[in-house]
């Protein structure tokens, strides 16, 4: 069986990756918060974590690992989005507004995470199905010790754990308090302890609990589905690395606390930010964008996954305009390539190895070229498709439909035939704009002319040329 190292940013080493049972490897991934679409950055851990999930697919087999990537659609965002639509004269109440955004936004996301190729997770549980479970977890939280009561809210105890938290950020909770931005509250022990539950107003939406009406915190959320769906030990906790702290910190307490018997996640990994041409994304600079824009824009799901899975997963990552050209020129020429053919009957053991090493996306790409390059169609099809490209499902991009690619490549070489003879060479030079305007790369030679889709190739475009 292939040996998968992971860096763990709990141990802060790379390590051979033990499953508790090889016949139910379990991850959780932090999803998304869904009052909106999906940014490029979103996508990033997407991508990243369905690599993972396939290589872990590749060798325990389908039927033995469990993903889990929630939704949380308890949020005041969501709230506030529903607010305007009720002011604005939507029909329902705010809690009906609430739950229709709720629906459109994930509708969105699974479209949109669905067009980058994209698995979808064995379980993708929302929040507002486990509010009773976080409600019996937030008690015995504070049965334990762990926990208080104060003015409707409930927060946690960062003294009670006071010794433990911190170890997966690194930081001791003084140099946390010192530099962190927390809510200052007269009913907190300790400005660090945070919310695991608070009050909502009438018309906000809410559950009945033991401390009055109100909603979760965001932390125990995680902790309480991952509970119910993996168990108290599973292997693997995901995310941005955005999330270590407060997140994944809080959730390590709140767990640990409530079921000391486990070992609530053993592997942490996290994936490193995204940039766009060299800067932090930020609608302030006006490089914000969402992976439905880019599609909208014509850019292939396909091509926005290959630019993600260049740069290795710890690392920043940097979207470019010319990373996109580039990628997109490369895997027409890889469909171009393996059209028709059959998958070999297994991945490169090249690609798999580098994979296997802390997810070496790169590395894994750099294989697939040479396999591309020394003409091994089948076997850059099949090591390519490991990765979640060259899916036939995900090719239509590539496809030149109607477009008479021949007829184009004749009308051009009689074209400039006749200017040999007339020295004039204008129809040549309008045809050759007009083919490279379409997305064509023009190939004239003594031999004849050849028209290549390149990057950006448009059919439409050669209509009326």
């Amino acid at each position: 069986m292939t040996t998968i190292k992971l860096h763990n940013t709990r141990t802060r080493t790379k390590e051979v990756f033990v499953p508790i049972s090889a016949d139910n490897v379990r991850m959780y991934v932090c999803g998304p918060t869904v009052y909106d679409r999906a940014h490029l950055g979103n996508a990033r851990p997407v991508v990243v974590f369905d690599v993972l999930y396939r290589l872990l697919r590749h060798t325990y087999g389908a039927d033995h690992v469990t993903y889990v990537r929630n939704f949380t659609d308890v949020d005041d965002k969501i709230n506030a989005t529903a607010l305007a639509r009720q002011k604005a004269g939507a029909p329902g109440t705010l809690e009906q507004l609430v739950q229709e955004r709720s629906d459109e936004t994930i509708g969105w996301y699974l479209h949109d995470m669905g067009a980058l190729g994209a698995l979808e997770p064995n379980q993708m549980p929302r929040a507002t199905e486990y509010v009773p479970q976080m409600i019996a977890m937030i008690k015995g939280l504070i049965d334990k010790g762990h926990a208080y009561a104060a003015e409707g809210h409930v927060l946690f105890a960062v003294d009670s754990w006071k010794e433990r938290y911190g170890a997966l950020s690194g930081r001791s909770v003084d140099d946390m308090i010192a530099g962190a931005r927390v809510e200052v509250a007269p009913y907190k022990k300790n400005p660090m302890d945070f919310v695991l539950w608070k009050p909502s107003s009438d018309e906000l939406p809410g559950w009945d609990s033991p401390w009055g009406r109100g909603r979760p915190g965001w932390h125990i959320e995680c902790s309480a589905m991952s509970y119910e769906l993996l168990g108290e030990s599973f292997d693997i906790h995901g995310g941005g690395n955005d999330l270590m702290f407060p997140h994944h910190e809080n959730e390590i307490a709140q767990s640990c606390c409530a079921h000391p018997e486990g070992e609530f996640a053993r592997v942490w990994l996290h994936n490193e930010m995204l940039q766009v041409e060299g800067k932090k994304m930020s609608k302030s600079l006006g490089n914000f964008f969402t992976v439905h824009d880019l599609l909208d824009q014509g850019v292939p799901g396909e091509v926005i996954r290959f630019v993600f899975l260049q740069t290795h997963y710890r690392k920043p990552m940097d979207w470019t305009e010319k990373k996109a050209r580039e990628a997109e020129a490369t895997l027409r020429k890889w469909r171009a390539l393996t059209a028709g053919i059959e998958p070999a009957a297994s991945a490169a053991p090249s690609v798999i190895a580098a994979l296997s090493d802390d997810l070496n996306t790169a590395g894994a790409v750099a294989e697939l070229h040479r396999l591309a390059a020394e003409g091994d169609a089948a076997g850059l099809l099949v090591s390519a498709q490991v990765l979640g490209v060259l899916e036939p499902e995900m090719g239509a991009w590539a496809d030149t439909g109607s477009a008479d690619l021949s007829g184009h490549a004749a009308r051009l070489a009689e074209a400039r035939a006749q200017a040999m003879q007339s020295k004039d060479f204008s129809e040549v030079d309008r045809l050759k704009a007009a083919y490279v305007a379409a997305g064509l790369e023009v190939r004239m030679s003594k031999d004849g002319v050849e028209l290549v889709p390149g990057a950006g190739f448009d059919a439409a475009k050669l209509e009326g040329v």
